[in-house]
């Protein structure tokens, strides 16, 4: 199947031939639908927080000290997919220069666009990059040209915001300032990120961005290091080579290039996991870069995000108290049994059902190793329609039953009780996460430990006109994260407002 030149270039890529073979019999065998056996939902999977204890979480937040704290915001993903409904007018024959002032309604989309576009903050960016070229933007509407204003926009000659990544646009505008995504997530970073005025953000964004995101952290860095008296450490990683997948055809049998060189893709944002592994820190806030609000909607971003941080914490102590229980010489029923509604009530995690048969002192050497795992809590907002994955109790590949966030494409469309399942969901993830990465000693914990990869993707893609299969490994925070503890927490849709199209920076979240 691989010739010499196969294997030069999969060593080179630092991948294994193991792992190249796993690879190839997953799209022979496919990947298992998840076994979700009940929407989580509040009471029952999701915790529900009173007012009086969202203050005393956060008390709990701010109140712990010598604690290491990072914000990890994945940011590589291209903003193409923003501007799809833009590229495809402009490709429309003719769209350069219709002179009929109804032809826009036949878009509402476009429409929509064009007759806001005053209130995106790149409006003054975009009008000076037609003024090079003799042009304005009203000028451009009055005389329909209005693909010269979206090429303007998107192509190279203009501000390349099609070739972006969404952390270096343009979103909010602040009277003379305008912030990018990537300056939103830093001011958000110091207001609840702060470990003895040091605030630490790790980036993962794609190598042909980099210095774009260097050159803007140069001038940031200067900024709020002066205005707020703190110290910004800011650093960039890239999705490593050795977590591409190889890509087959139709026959599962190795896609080659035009030059005969196999194809190899992107493992996904699953394949973070090696990323956030490497970072050295004990508490790790996740989230995406285009879910950000001006500082007008921060007030609750800060609060929530202290709160789940405040869980974290409660946890993480009341863990680590269990724990030194049960490795204690002599474990007494009583003292099994508190750990045992522990994991059961609060870490929702249900053993295999052999559990049943070990011994006392085999169960508490069972229950101290499932609480010696990463812990995390996501908050989980109401499903109003939004797309993404959402909050299930599910039976992993080893028997266990936990708390894990699944994705619509993990469940049998063809199954009716599924489907029924799926239907009865209250709530969605929008990537809400804290972790806590260090392990009762306090040494780091191997994440790729605690990863389930039964848990992948695979699609169809095509390239030079050829159909072919690609596989994605488990999402970061779907399979990535199957063995961690997990807490849901019921959070308000104010803190999700992600810019999925160019005009949901229309809403009023982000003016």
């Amino acid at each position: 199947m691989f010739e010499a030149k196969d294997n030069r270039q999969i060593e080179q890529k630092g991948i294994s031939k193991d792992a190249i073979n796993k690879q190839i019999s997953s799209f022979i065998t496919g990947f298992p639908f998840m076994e979700i056996c009940k929407p989580a939902t509040i009471g029952d999977g999701i915790l529900e927080v009173s007012d009086a204890q969202i203050d005393e979480f956060v008390a709990t937040f701010d109140g712990t000290k010598n604690i290491d704290l990072m914000k990890f915001v994945p940011a590589s993903g291209a903003a193409s997919r923003m501007f799809k409904a833009l590229f495809e007018f402009a490709s429309l024959p003719k769209s350069n220069s219709i002179n009929d002032k109804n032809y826009l309604s036949q878009f509402p989309f476009i429409q929509t666009f064009i007759y806001s576009i005053k209130s995106f903050a790149f409006y003054d960016d975009l009008q000076e990059k037609l003024q090079e070229k003799g042009k304005s933007i009203a000028g451009c509407v009055q005389d329909g040209e209005y693909a010269t204003i979206i090429n303007a926009l998107l192509g190279d000659a203009g501000l390349k915001y099609g070739l972006l990544p969404k952390g270096l646009l343009k979103f909010h505008r602040y009277n003379s300032d305008v912030r990018t995504p990537f300056e939103e997530h830093i001011v958000e970073g110091i207001n609840y990120c702060s470990s003895q005025n040091n605030v630490k953000l790790h980036y993962t964004v794609s190598s042909a961005h980099l210095s774009g995101f260097q050159e803007l952290t140069s001038v940031l860095k200067y900024k709020y290091e002066a205005e707020k008296a703190t110290l910004l450490y800011i650093d960039f990683s890239q999705q490593k080579t050795s977590t591409d997948t190889i890509a087959v055809n139709p026959d599962n049998t190795p896609f080659r290039n035009a030059d005969g060189s196999l194809l190899f893709r992107p493992g996904g944002h699953g394949a973070l996991i090696e990323n956030l592994n490497d970072i050295e820190a004990d508490v790790v806030f996740i989230k995406n870069i285009d879910n950000v609000v001006p500082d007008k909607l921060k007030a609750e971003t800060y609060k929530y995000k202290k709160l789940i941080g405040g869980i974290l914490i409660n946890y993480k102590n009341k863990i680590h108290s269990l724990y030194s229980t049960l490795v204690s010489e002599n474990v007494d029923k009583e003292t099994l049994s508190q750990a045992e509604a522990f994991l059961r009530d609060k870490l929702c995690f249900i053993p295999h059902e052999s559990y049943n048969s070990l011994t006392i002192s085999d169960k508490a050497k069972y229950v101290a190793e499932k609480l010696n795992r990463p812990l995390r809590v996501c908050g989980m907002v109401k499903n109003e329609g939004e797309p993404g994955g959402g909050p299930f109790w599910a039976e992993n590949s080893d028997g266990t039953i936990s708390l894990q966030i699944v994705e619509g494409a993990q469940i049998d469309g063809d199954s009716s009780s599924k489907q029924k399942i799926l239907t009865e969901a209250t709530h969605f993830n929008p990537v809400d996460i804290v972790c806590y990465l260090k392990d009762i000693d306090g040494n780091k914990f191997d994440l790729k430990q605690f990863i389930d990869h039964k848990t992948g993707f695979i699609s169809e893609k095509s390239k030079d006109g050829k159909t072919l299969k690609a596989l994605e490994l488990p999402g970061l925070w779907n399979g990535a994260m199957a063995y961690w503890n997990t807490i849901f927490v019921e959070v308000p849709i104010i803190t999700f407002n992600p810019v999925k199209t160019i005009n949901d920076l229309l809403r009023v979240e982000h003016q």
